[in-house]
Protein backbone atom coordinates (compact mmCIF):
# COMPACT_ATOMS: atom_id res chain seq x y z
CA UNK A 1 0.00 0.00 0.00
CA UNK A 2 1.33 3.45 -0.92
CA UNK A 3 2.11 5.80 1.93
CA UNK A 4 -0.17 8.46 0.42
CA UNK A 5 -3.16 6.14 0.02
CA UNK A 6 -6.17 8.02 1.48
CA UNK A 7 -7.20 5.01 3.53
CA UNK A 8 -3.97 4.61 5.48
CA UNK A 9 -4.18 5.21 9.22
CA UNK A 10 -1.73 8.13 9.37
CA UNK A 11 -3.83 10.01 6.81
CA UNK A 12 -6.99 9.37 8.84
CA UNK A 13 -5.17 10.86 11.82
CA UNK A 14 -4.35 13.96 9.78
CA UNK A 15 -0.59 13.38 9.91
CA UNK A 16 0.40 12.76 6.31
CA UNK A 17 1.79 16.19 5.51
CA UNK A 18 4.37 16.79 2.80
CA UNK A 19 6.99 17.36 5.50
CA UNK A 20 6.21 14.03 7.17
CA UNK A 21 6.30 12.22 3.84
CA UNK A 22 9.68 13.74 3.02
CA UNK A 23 11.14 12.70 6.37
CA UNK A 24 9.70 9.19 6.04
CA UNK A 25 11.40 8.73 2.69
CA UNK A 26 14.66 10.03 4.17
CA UNK A 27 14.42 7.56 7.09
CA UNK A 28 13.60 4.62 4.83
CA UNK A 29 16.57 5.44 2.59
CA UNK A 30 18.88 5.82 5.59
CA UNK A 31 17.71 2.52 7.09
CA UNK A 32 18.49 0.74 3.82
CA UNK A 33 21.82 2.50 3.26
CA UNK A 34 22.94 1.76 6.83
CA UNK A 35 22.03 -1.91 6.55
CA UNK A 36 19.81 -1.79 9.62
CA UNK A 37 18.11 -5.06 10.52
CA UNK A 38 15.45 -3.76 12.85
CA UNK A 39 14.02 -0.57 14.32
CA UNK A 40 12.79 -0.09 17.86
CA UNK A 41 9.47 1.76 17.96
CA UNK A 42 9.31 3.32 21.41
CA UNK A 43 6.69 5.19 23.42
CA UNK A 44 7.00 7.04 26.75
CA UNK A 45 4.57 5.86 29.44
CA UNK A 46 3.08 7.92 32.26
CA UNK A 47 6.07 7.11 34.50
CA UNK A 48 8.54 8.47 31.94
CA UNK A 49 9.78 5.01 30.92
CA UNK A 50 10.18 3.87 27.32
CA UNK A 51 8.22 0.87 26.08
CA UNK A 52 7.75 -0.39 22.58
CA UNK A 53 8.14 -3.04 19.92
CA UNK A 54 10.97 -3.90 17.57
CA UNK A 55 10.12 -4.21 13.88
CA UNK A 56 12.21 -5.70 11.13
CA UNK A 57 13.50 -2.93 8.92
CA UNK A 58 11.71 -4.15 5.80
CA UNK A 59 8.31 -3.51 7.43
CA UNK A 60 9.04 0.05 8.57
CA UNK A 61 7.10 1.72 5.74
CA UNK A 62 3.98 -0.10 6.87
CA UNK A 63 4.49 1.09 10.45
CA UNK A 64 4.68 4.71 9.27
CA UNK A 65 1.46 4.36 7.30
CA UNK A 66 -0.68 2.02 9.37
CA UNK A 67 0.83 2.24 12.85
CA UNK A 68 1.66 -0.69 15.11
CA UNK A 69 -0.69 -2.28 17.61
CA UNK A 70 -0.11 -1.88 21.35
CA UNK A 71 -2.18 -3.28 24.19
CA UNK A 72 -3.99 -0.34 25.78
CA UNK A 73 -3.50 -1.61 29.34
CA UNK A 74 0.14 -0.45 29.09
CA UNK A 75 -1.24 3.02 29.79
CA UNK A 76 -2.98 1.80 32.95
CA UNK A 77 -0.05 0.35 34.88
CA UNK A 78 1.55 1.55 38.09
CA UNK A 79 5.31 1.61 38.66
CA UNK A 80 5.40 -2.15 39.38
CA UNK A 81 3.74 -2.89 36.02
CA UNK A 82 0.45 -3.94 37.62
CA UNK A 83 -2.68 -2.84 35.76
CA UNK A 84 -4.51 -0.46 38.09
CA UNK A 85 -7.87 -0.43 36.28
CA UNK A 86 -10.06 -3.54 35.96
CA UNK A 87 -10.06 -3.75 32.19
CA UNK A 88 -12.12 -6.95 31.98
CA UNK A 89 -15.08 -5.80 34.07
CA UNK A 90 -18.32 -4.24 32.89
CA UNK A 91 -18.42 -0.46 33.09
CA UNK A 92 -14.87 0.45 32.13
CA UNK A 93 -16.13 1.64 28.74
CA UNK A 94 -17.90 4.46 30.56
CA UNK A 95 -14.96 5.37 32.80
CA UNK A 96 -12.19 4.92 30.19
CA UNK A 97 -13.71 4.52 26.73
CA UNK A 98 -11.34 2.76 24.37
CA UNK A 99 -9.54 0.78 27.07
CA UNK A 100 -12.07 -1.94 27.84
CA UNK A 101 -10.92 -5.52 27.39
CA UNK A 102 -7.26 -4.43 27.08
CA UNK A 103 -8.11 -3.43 23.52
CA UNK A 104 -5.59 -2.22 20.97
CA UNK A 105 -4.12 1.22 20.47
CA UNK A 106 -2.10 2.14 17.40
CA UNK A 107 1.34 3.71 17.67
CA UNK A 108 2.47 6.06 14.89
CA UNK A 109 6.22 6.74 14.61
CA UNK A 110 7.53 10.29 14.31
CA UNK A 111 10.05 10.26 11.43
CA UNK A 112 11.79 13.35 12.83
CA UNK A 113 12.88 11.31 15.88
CA UNK A 114 14.90 8.68 14.02
CA UNK A 115 18.21 7.62 15.59
CA UNK A 116 20.71 4.85 14.98
CA UNK A 117 21.55 3.32 18.35
CA UNK A 118 25.31 3.40 19.00
CA UNK A 119 25.35 0.44 21.41
CA UNK A 120 23.10 -2.01 19.50
CA UNK A 121 24.20 -3.59 16.23
CA UNK A 122 22.29 -2.52 13.09
CA UNK A 123 19.43 -1.07 15.12
CA UNK A 124 17.40 2.09 14.57
CA UNK A 125 15.01 3.88 16.93
CA UNK A 126 11.85 5.93 16.49
CA UNK A 127 9.60 7.64 18.99
CA UNK A 128 5.86 7.01 18.71
CA UNK A 129 2.61 8.40 20.04
CA UNK A 130 -0.60 6.41 20.64
CA UNK A 131 -3.91 6.79 18.79
CA UNK A 132 -7.26 5.10 19.17
CA UNK A 133 -8.27 2.93 16.18
CA UNK A 134 -10.89 5.56 15.29
CA UNK A 135 -7.99 7.96 14.52
CA UNK A 136 -8.40 10.15 17.61
CA UNK A 137 -5.44 10.91 19.91
CA UNK A 138 -5.26 9.21 23.32
CA UNK A 139 -5.78 11.95 25.94
CA UNK A 140 -3.56 10.22 28.52
CA UNK A 141 -0.47 10.38 26.29
CA UNK A 142 1.92 12.60 28.24
CA UNK A 143 3.72 13.87 25.14
CA UNK A 144 0.33 15.08 23.91
CA UNK A 145 -0.10 16.87 27.25
CA UNK A 146 3.09 18.89 26.69
CA UNK A 147 2.14 19.58 23.08
CA UNK A 148 -1.14 21.07 24.32
CA UNK A 149 0.66 23.22 26.90
CA UNK A 150 3.10 24.49 24.28
CA UNK A 151 0.13 25.32 22.03
CA UNK A 152 -1.22 27.50 24.82
CA UNK A 153 2.08 29.39 24.82
CA UNK A 154 2.13 29.57 21.02
CA UNK A 155 -1.26 31.32 21.02
CA UNK A 156 0.50 34.15 22.85
CA UNK A 157 3.48 34.14 20.51
CA UNK A 158 5.66 32.48 23.15
CA UNK A 159 7.80 29.38 23.49
CA UNK A 160 9.63 27.72 26.37
CA UNK A 161 13.37 27.08 26.49
CA UNK A 162 14.77 24.56 28.95
CA UNK A 163 18.19 23.57 30.18
CA UNK A 164 18.65 20.26 32.00
CA UNK A 165 20.87 19.45 34.97
CA UNK A 166 20.37 15.78 35.79
CA UNK A 167 21.95 14.01 38.75
CA UNK A 168 22.04 10.21 38.77
CA UNK A 169 24.06 7.27 40.08
CA UNK A 170 26.33 4.82 38.27
CA UNK A 171 27.39 1.54 39.90
CA UNK A 172 29.54 -1.34 38.72
CA UNK A 173 27.68 -4.65 38.42
CA UNK A 174 29.27 -7.36 40.54
CA UNK A 175 28.04 -10.14 38.28
CA UNK A 176 26.63 -8.80 34.99
CA UNK A 177 25.85 -12.25 33.58
CA UNK A 178 24.67 -14.29 36.58
CA UNK A 179 23.50 -11.82 39.24
CA UNK A 180 20.64 -12.46 41.66
CA UNK A 181 18.31 -10.46 39.45
CA UNK A 182 18.89 -13.07 36.71
CA UNK A 183 18.42 -16.14 38.91
CA UNK A 184 15.24 -17.89 37.69
CA UNK A 185 14.70 -19.34 41.17
CA UNK A 186 14.44 -15.82 42.58
CA UNK A 187 12.24 -14.30 39.86
CA UNK A 188 9.50 -12.14 41.34
CA UNK A 189 7.25 -9.17 40.54
CA UNK A 190 9.09 -6.78 40.80
CA UNK A 191 12.32 -8.75 40.66
CA UNK A 192 15.53 -8.69 42.63
CA UNK A 193 17.76 -5.66 42.45
CA UNK A 194 21.25 -6.19 40.99
CA UNK A 195 24.30 -6.47 43.25
CA UNK A 196 26.63 -3.51 42.72
CA UNK A 197 29.74 -1.69 43.88
CA UNK A 198 30.67 1.99 43.69
CA UNK A 199 32.50 3.71 40.84
CA UNK A 200 33.75 6.44 43.18
CA UNK A 201 33.63 6.76 46.98
CA UNK A 202 31.93 10.16 47.07
CA UNK A 203 31.81 12.98 49.61
CA UNK A 204 34.37 14.99 47.67
CA UNK A 205 32.46 17.24 45.26
CA UNK A 206 33.96 17.71 41.77
CA UNK A 207 37.08 15.82 42.79
CA UNK A 208 39.29 15.12 39.78
CA UNK A 209 40.59 11.87 41.31
CA UNK A 210 37.03 10.59 41.62
CA UNK A 211 36.33 11.59 38.02
CA UNK A 212 39.30 9.55 36.90
CA UNK A 213 38.02 6.50 38.79
CA UNK A 214 34.61 6.90 37.13
CA UNK A 215 36.03 7.91 33.75
CA UNK A 216 35.44 4.57 32.03
CA UNK A 217 31.73 4.66 32.80
CA UNK A 218 31.42 8.37 32.06
CA UNK A 219 33.09 7.84 28.69
CA UNK A 220 30.27 5.41 27.84
CA UNK A 221 27.74 8.09 28.83
CA UNK A 222 29.50 10.72 26.74
CA UNK A 223 29.84 8.54 23.66
CA UNK A 224 26.23 7.40 23.87
CA UNK A 225 24.81 10.91 24.28
CA UNK A 226 26.92 12.44 21.52
CA UNK A 227 26.28 9.58 19.09
CA UNK A 228 22.54 10.18 19.56
CA UNK A 229 22.93 13.90 18.89
CA UNK A 230 22.02 14.93 22.43
CA UNK A 231 23.41 18.38 23.40
CA UNK A 232 25.56 17.21 26.30
CA UNK A 233 27.60 20.02 27.85
CA UNK A 234 29.41 18.39 30.77
CA UNK A 235 29.69 15.36 33.03
CA UNK A 236 30.59 16.03 36.65
CA UNK A 237 31.25 14.23 39.93
CA UNK A 238 28.50 14.95 42.45
CA UNK A 239 28.77 14.78 46.22
CA UNK A 240 27.31 11.34 46.89
CA UNK A 241 29.07 7.99 46.43
CA UNK A 242 28.78 6.93 42.77
CA UNK A 243 26.72 10.06 42.05
CA UNK A 244 27.31 12.06 38.86
CA UNK A 245 25.61 14.87 36.96
CA UNK A 246 24.94 15.50 33.28
CA UNK A 247 24.36 19.07 32.07
CA UNK A 248 22.78 19.82 28.70
CA UNK A 249 22.69 22.91 26.53
CA UNK A 250 19.44 24.89 26.31
CA UNK A 251 16.86 23.78 23.74
CA UNK A 252 13.17 24.28 23.15
CA UNK A 253 11.02 22.47 25.69
CA UNK A 254 9.79 19.60 23.50
CA UNK A 255 13.30 18.80 22.35
CA UNK A 256 14.51 18.91 25.96
CA UNK A 257 11.73 16.54 27.08
CA UNK A 258 12.39 14.11 24.24
CA UNK A 259 16.13 14.25 24.97
CA UNK A 260 15.57 13.49 28.65
CA UNK A 261 13.48 10.40 27.89
CA UNK A 262 16.01 9.08 25.40
CA UNK A 263 19.05 9.93 27.54
CA UNK A 264 17.82 7.98 30.57
CA UNK A 265 16.95 4.89 28.58
CA UNK A 266 20.05 4.99 26.37
CA UNK A 267 22.49 5.50 29.24
CA UNK A 268 21.03 2.60 31.21
CA UNK A 269 21.27 0.26 28.23
CA UNK A 270 24.74 1.27 27.08
CA UNK A 271 26.18 1.17 30.60
CA UNK A 272 24.64 -2.22 31.31
CA UNK A 273 26.36 -3.69 28.26
CA UNK A 274 29.63 -2.29 29.63
CA UNK A 275 29.09 -3.90 33.05
CA UNK A 276 27.50 -0.98 34.91
CA UNK A 277 24.13 -0.18 36.42
CA UNK A 278 22.77 3.37 36.13
CA UNK A 279 19.79 4.50 38.16
CA UNK A 280 17.77 7.70 37.93
CA UNK A 281 15.88 7.04 41.15
CA UNK A 282 16.26 9.89 43.59
CA UNK A 283 17.57 7.98 46.60
CA UNK A 284 19.28 4.62 45.91
CA UNK A 285 18.60 1.98 48.60
CA UNK A 286 21.83 2.33 50.55
CA UNK A 287 22.52 4.01 53.87
CA UNK A 288 25.25 6.40 52.76
CA UNK A 289 23.93 8.21 49.69
CA UNK A 290 23.03 11.70 48.54
CA UNK A 291 19.71 12.36 46.84
CA UNK A 292 19.65 13.15 43.13
CA UNK A 293 17.67 16.05 41.72
CA UNK A 294 16.68 17.23 38.27
CA UNK A 295 17.06 21.00 38.06
CA UNK A 296 15.00 22.51 35.26
CA UNK A 297 16.22 25.87 33.93
CA UNK A 298 13.47 27.68 32.04
CA UNK A 299 12.67 30.91 30.26
CA UNK A 300 9.97 32.07 27.88
CA UNK A 301 10.95 33.52 24.53
CA UNK A 302 9.27 35.45 21.73
CA UNK A 303 8.61 33.06 18.84
CA UNK A 304 9.16 35.77 16.22
CA UNK A 305 12.31 37.41 17.53
CA UNK A 306 13.74 34.70 19.78
CA UNK A 307 14.19 37.28 22.56
CA UNK A 308 14.15 36.05 26.15
CA UNK A 309 11.02 37.71 27.59
CA UNK A 310 12.19 37.07 31.18
CA UNK A 311 15.04 39.54 30.62
CA UNK A 312 14.66 43.20 31.48
CA UNK A 313 16.06 44.80 28.34
CA UNK A 314 14.48 48.14 27.44
CA UNK A 315 16.04 51.36 28.81
CA UNK A 316 12.88 51.97 30.85
CA UNK A 317 13.01 48.48 32.37
CA UNK A 318 16.71 48.75 33.12
CA UNK A 319 16.25 52.10 34.82
CA UNK A 320 13.25 50.88 36.82
CA UNK A 321 15.21 47.86 38.09
CA UNK A 322 17.79 50.12 39.70
CA UNK A 323 15.18 51.57 42.07
CA UNK A 324 13.72 48.25 43.23
CA UNK A 325 14.69 46.52 46.50
CA UNK A 326 17.29 43.77 46.13
CA UNK A 327 14.74 41.12 47.16
CA UNK A 328 12.21 42.15 44.48
CA UNK A 329 11.98 39.63 41.63
CA UNK A 330 11.57 42.48 39.13
CA UNK A 331 15.10 43.64 39.78
CA UNK A 332 16.21 40.67 37.69
CA UNK A 333 13.10 39.48 35.85
CA UNK A 334 10.76 41.36 33.53
CA UNK A 335 7.24 41.98 34.80
CA UNK A 336 6.10 38.89 32.88
CA UNK A 337 8.98 36.86 34.28
CA UNK A 338 8.13 37.92 37.84
CA UNK A 339 4.48 36.95 37.28
CA UNK A 340 5.58 33.57 35.88
CA UNK A 341 7.76 33.09 38.98
CA UNK A 342 4.79 33.92 41.21
CA UNK A 343 2.69 31.36 39.33
CA UNK A 344 5.31 28.66 39.90
CA UNK A 345 5.21 29.47 43.61
CA UNK A 346 1.41 29.56 43.79
CA UNK A 347 1.12 26.12 42.18
CA UNK A 348 4.28 24.52 43.59
CA UNK A 349 2.38 22.19 45.92
CA UNK A 350 -0.02 21.13 43.17
CA UNK A 351 2.73 20.56 40.61
CA UNK A 352 4.90 18.50 42.99
CA UNK A 353 3.14 15.26 41.99
CA UNK A 354 4.37 15.81 38.42
CA UNK A 355 7.88 17.00 39.30
CA UNK A 356 8.60 14.46 42.05
CA UNK A 357 6.52 11.53 40.96
CA UNK A 358 7.72 8.54 42.99
CA UNK A 359 7.44 7.60 46.65
CA UNK A 360 11.22 7.49 46.71
CA UNK A 361 11.70 11.12 45.64
CA UNK A 362 10.20 12.71 48.74
CA UNK A 363 13.12 11.73 50.96
CA UNK A 364 15.10 14.46 49.19
CA UNK A 365 13.26 17.43 50.71
CA UNK A 366 15.53 17.99 53.69
CA UNK A 367 17.12 21.18 55.09
CA UNK A 368 20.68 22.17 54.21
CA UNK A 369 20.94 19.47 51.54
CA UNK A 370 21.02 21.63 48.39
CA UNK A 371 17.42 20.55 47.89
CA UNK A 372 14.24 22.53 48.48
CA UNK A 373 12.09 22.08 51.54
CA UNK A 374 9.76 25.08 51.34
CA UNK A 375 7.89 27.10 48.73
CA UNK A 376 10.30 30.02 48.38
CA UNK A 377 12.43 31.68 45.75
CA UNK A 378 15.90 33.11 46.03
CA UNK A 379 18.38 35.01 43.94
CA UNK A 380 21.09 32.50 43.02
CA UNK A 381 20.23 30.52 46.17
CA UNK A 382 20.56 26.75 45.81
CA UNK A 383 18.54 26.06 48.95
CA UNK A 384 15.43 27.70 47.54
CA UNK A 385 12.79 25.92 45.48
CA UNK A 386 13.13 28.47 42.67
CA UNK A 387 16.51 30.01 41.91
CA UNK A 388 16.48 33.19 39.83
CA UNK A 389 19.65 33.59 37.77
CA UNK A 390 20.73 36.55 35.66
CA UNK A 391 20.67 40.32 35.66
CA UNK A 392 19.01 43.17 33.77
CA UNK A 393 20.16 42.94 30.18
CA UNK A 394 21.44 39.36 30.54
CA UNK A 395 20.00 37.22 27.73
CA UNK A 396 20.55 34.09 29.86
CA UNK A 397 18.18 35.32 32.59
CA UNK A 398 16.12 32.35 33.76
CA UNK A 399 14.36 30.53 36.58
CA UNK A 400 15.77 27.26 37.87
CA UNK A 401 13.20 24.95 39.46
CA UNK A 402 14.94 22.56 41.87
CA UNK A 403 11.79 20.61 42.71
CA UNK A 404 12.16 17.75 40.24
CA UNK A 405 13.60 14.27 40.70
CA UNK A 406 15.47 12.64 37.80
CA UNK A 407 12.82 9.91 37.46
CA UNK A 408 10.01 12.39 36.65
CA UNK A 409 8.10 12.23 33.38
CA UNK A 410 9.60 15.23 31.53
CA UNK A 411 6.44 16.00 29.54
CA UNK A 412 4.39 16.37 32.72
CA UNK A 413 7.16 18.22 34.57
CA UNK A 414 7.44 20.85 31.82
CA UNK A 415 3.69 21.10 31.22
CA UNK A 416 3.16 21.81 34.91
CA UNK A 417 5.65 24.69 34.67
CA UNK A 418 3.88 26.19 31.68
CA UNK A 419 0.42 26.01 33.22
CA UNK A 420 1.55 27.30 36.61
CA UNK A 421 3.53 30.16 35.05
CA UNK A 422 0.73 31.14 32.67
CA UNK A 423 -1.72 31.32 35.56
CA UNK A 424 0.68 33.67 37.32
CA UNK A 425 0.78 35.85 34.19
CA UNK A 426 -2.99 35.77 33.67
CA UNK A 427 -3.71 36.57 37.31
CA UNK A 428 -0.90 39.16 37.39
CA UNK A 429 0.44 37.56 40.57
CA UNK A 430 3.24 39.17 42.53
CA UNK A 431 6.14 37.15 43.89
CA UNK A 432 7.00 37.60 47.56
CA UNK A 433 10.45 38.95 48.50
CA UNK A 434 13.41 36.68 47.88
CA UNK A 435 14.43 34.46 50.76
CA UNK A 436 17.76 34.61 52.53
CA UNK A 437 16.91 31.62 54.74
CA UNK A 438 15.37 28.90 52.56
CA UNK A 439 15.09 26.42 55.44
CA UNK A 440 13.35 28.76 57.88
CA UNK A 441 10.78 26.85 59.91
CA UNK A 442 7.96 29.33 59.35
CA UNK A 443 7.93 28.86 55.57
CA UNK A 444 5.26 26.74 53.86
CA UNK A 445 6.72 23.30 53.25
CA UNK A 446 6.42 21.20 50.13
CA UNK A 447 4.24 18.06 50.32
CA UNK A 448 6.01 15.39 52.35
CA UNK A 449 4.83 12.31 50.43
CA UNK A 450 3.47 11.27 47.07
CA UNK A 451 0.03 10.84 48.61
CA UNK A 452 0.12 14.37 50.04
CA UNK A 453 1.28 15.73 46.68
CA UNK A 454 -1.64 14.03 44.92
CA UNK A 455 -4.02 15.67 47.39
CA UNK A 456 -2.46 19.07 46.69
CA UNK A 457 -2.90 18.47 42.97
CA UNK A 458 -6.58 17.65 43.46
CA UNK A 459 -7.03 20.93 45.37
CA UNK A 460 -5.35 23.03 42.66
CA UNK A 461 -8.29 24.00 40.45
CA UNK A 462 -6.16 25.85 37.89
CA UNK A 463 -3.88 22.87 37.28
CA UNK A 464 -6.80 20.44 37.21
CA UNK A 465 -8.51 22.56 34.58
CA UNK A 466 -5.33 22.98 32.53
CA UNK A 467 -4.44 19.27 32.51
CA UNK A 468 -8.16 18.31 32.39
CA UNK A 469 -10.09 16.70 35.23
CA UNK A 470 -10.02 13.35 33.40
CA UNK A 471 -6.25 13.28 33.13
CA UNK A 472 -5.74 14.36 36.74
CA UNK A 473 -8.14 11.65 37.94
CA UNK A 474 -6.32 9.06 35.83
CA UNK A 475 -2.90 10.20 37.04
CA UNK A 476 -3.99 10.22 40.69
CA UNK A 477 -5.33 6.68 40.44
CA UNK A 478 -2.15 5.34 38.84
CA UNK A 479 0.12 7.03 41.36
CA UNK A 480 -2.12 6.31 44.38
CA UNK A 481 -1.60 2.62 43.67
CA UNK A 482 2.15 3.13 44.02
CA UNK A 483 1.72 4.94 47.34
CA UNK A 484 -0.70 2.31 48.66
CA UNK A 485 1.63 -0.58 47.87
CA UNK A 486 4.49 1.24 49.58
CA UNK A 487 2.35 1.86 52.66
CA UNK A 488 1.51 -1.87 52.80
CA UNK A 489 5.06 -3.10 52.14
CA UNK A 490 6.51 -4.89 55.20
CA UNK A 491 10.07 -4.00 54.17
CA UNK A 492 10.24 -0.42 52.90
CA UNK A 493 13.89 -0.60 51.83
CA UNK A 494 13.23 -3.75 49.83
CA UNK A 495 10.34 -1.93 48.14
CA UNK A 496 12.77 0.78 47.01
CA UNK A 497 15.25 -1.84 45.79
CA UNK A 498 12.78 -3.78 43.70
CA UNK A 499 10.39 -1.01 42.63
CA UNK A 500 12.92 1.64 41.68
CA UNK A 501 16.58 0.57 41.85
CA UNK A 502 16.15 -2.40 39.55
CA UNK A 503 14.05 -0.49 36.99
CA UNK A 504 14.44 3.29 37.03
Amino acid sequence: MSLDTPTDFATRCGLQSADRQQHIQHVLALVQASGLEWVRLAWCDVHGMLRGKTWVASELASAFAQGIGMVSSLMLKDSSDRTVYKVFEVGLQHELPGFEGASNLLMLPDPHSFKILPWAEKTGWLQCQPWFPNATPVPFDTRLILQAALSRLKERGLGLRCGLEVEFHIYRLKDPLHGADLDPEQAAWPGQAPQVSLVHPGFNLLNELWFDRAEEALRVVKHTAQALGLPLLSLEIELGPSQVEAVFQVTDAMTAADNMVLFRSAVKQALHRAGYHATFMCRPPFEHIMSSGWHLHQSLYDLQTGRNVFMRHSPQELQAAQHLPSDDARQTLSDMGAQYLAGLLAHAAGSTAFCTSTVNGFGRFKPNALAPQSILWGRDNRGALLRVIGAPGDSATRIENRLGEPAANPYLYMASQIYAGLDGIDQKLSAPPATQAPYASEATHLPSSLGAALQCLAQDSALCQAFSANFVSYYQRIKASEQARFDQAPDKMEFHRREYFSRI
